[in-house]
Order: structure tokens, then C-alpha cells, then sequence
């Protein structure tokens, strides 16, 4: 097992990414992405630690952008935490990938929340700004090259902060995700899963990539935050 986590599985691929999947396994994937969110990916507390006391200083709605919003999980949750603290809150969710985008249109609308398909390289072309940016389980699937997009991306969409949450490559990390993912049936959610820790960045790969304004450091459990922050 160490052996296998020692280097980034850099040429593995992720079944729901291949445009042959299975179209029913990939939406029991989007929809099953929500409650992995919030059992594994900490995004509560983020929004406490990280969101939260600047949206409490707003006096006009604030902005966020999540890049890479998937079945768009995340998106709702966000709004409806800033909701029910009473904190104005527009969310724009945009993947490049079509099912993706199309998932997250076809939900139930949510005042406040808006998805489309797109790249975070057509936000930029369009002179978009918005307060905070962020990402969920998205650094992993990218090349150093395509991060370094992403990174550049990110800070010129960015007024006030940049969050990019992801996984931390170990052992220990693949093996209870292993047993954890059981419950999750008829979705590629473990066997992708395995395969995203495999792929992911360990604290000092990604130290060495990211600029010297971002820093990197411990989230949930075998995450690690990607941030930069303006003020």
C-alpha cells in the first residue's frame, strides 16, 4: 500500500470522466456526491471558519464561485447555510463538463443559486469577479500544468478569497475509504473514490506547486486546503 500511494497515479482515470460511462450510474454518482460531502469533505466547517465572519461583515449580497460544482451538492448547501444565518449569498456553479452542468440545471431551483457549463478560463475571458472561489475534490484531477491554470484562474476571479478543497493522498486514506464506501451502490462513487486518492497531491507536492502567496495546509480529515486570501 505504500508503495502504491508513494508516487500520484497521474495517467489513472476516473470511470464517471470517460464520455462512455454508464449515464444511470453517473447520475446515482451526482446524487450520492451530496451526502459524501457532507460526511467526508468539511465543508461545515470551512463555511464557519473561512466564509461565514466575512459574509457577516457584507452589507450588499456577496458572491461566490464554485468551480468544478459537479451535481452542484455543494452549491445548495452553501446557499442554504448563509440563508439560515441570514447572510445574502449568490452562488454561480459552473463544470466544463456537460452532464455535469446539466445535472445541477436539472434540479430543483434555489433562489440565489445559478449553474452553467463552463470553464473557470471563460469567467475570466469575461471579466467576472466574484468575492470568494472555490473547489471541491477538483486539484486532484488536474496536471501541474492545468493547476497552474486553475491557481492563475482562481486569483483573477477573486476579490476577497480563494478556497480549494481536496483530498491528501496516503495509505490510511485509501484503505478507510476502502471500507467506508461500501454502503455506496450502483454509482462509481468508490471505485472512483479509490482512484481520486490515488490521483491527489500530498501536502508537499502541492506546496511545491502553488505560488507563494497560496498556502497550503490541513482540512477535514485526509484534506488539505489550497487558499489564498486578498484581506
Amino acid at each position: 500500500m505504500d508503495l502504491l500511494m508513494r508516487q500520484r497515479a497521474v495517467d489513472a482515470v476516473e470511470l464517471m470522466d470517460r464520455p462512455d460511462c454508464d449515464a444511470r450510474l453517473l447520475d446515482n454518482t451526482y446524487r450520492q456526491f451530496g451526502l459524501v460531502n457532507r460526511l467526508l469533505s468539511g465543508w461545515r466547517k470551512l463555511y464557519v471558519r473561512e466564509l461565514r465572519p466575512t459574509l457577516a461583515k457584507n452589507t450588499a449580497p456577496a458572491t461566490l464561485l464554485d468551480i468544478g460544482s459537479g451535481g452542484g451538492d455543494l452549491a445548495y448547501q452553501l446557499a442554504a447555510w448563509a440563508r439560515r444565518d441570514g447572510l445574502p449569498l449568490q452562488v454561480t456553479g459552473i463544470d466544463p463538463d456537460a452532464r455535469a452542468a446539466a445535472y445541477a440545471r436539472g434540479r430543483p431551483p434555489v433562489p440565489g443559486v445559478e449553474f452553467r457549463q463552463a470553464h473557470s478560463a471563460d469567467l475570466v475571458r469575461e471579466g467576472r469577479s466574484f468575492d470568494f472561489v472555490i473547489s471541491n475534490h477538483v486539484l486532484h484531477h488536474l496536471s501541474a500544468g492545468e493547476l497552474q491554470q486553475l491557481l492563475s484562474d482562481s486569483a483573477a476571479l477573486a476579490g476577497r478569497k480563494v478556497l480549494h478543497n481536496d483530498l491528501r493522498r496516503s495509505p490510511a486514506a485509501y484503505a478507510l475509504f476502502f471500507a467506508a464506501a461500501l454502503p455506496f451502490r450502483h454509482s462509481y462513487i468508490r471505485v472512483d473514490g479509490l482512484t481520486s486518492i490515488r490521483r491527489s497531491y500530498t501536502p508537499a507536492e502541492l506546496t511545491a506547486l502553488a505560488p507563494p502567496a497560496w498556502t497550503v495546509k490541513p482540512a477535514a480529515a485526509f484534506h488539505q486546503l489550497l487558499a489564498l486570501r486578498r484581506n
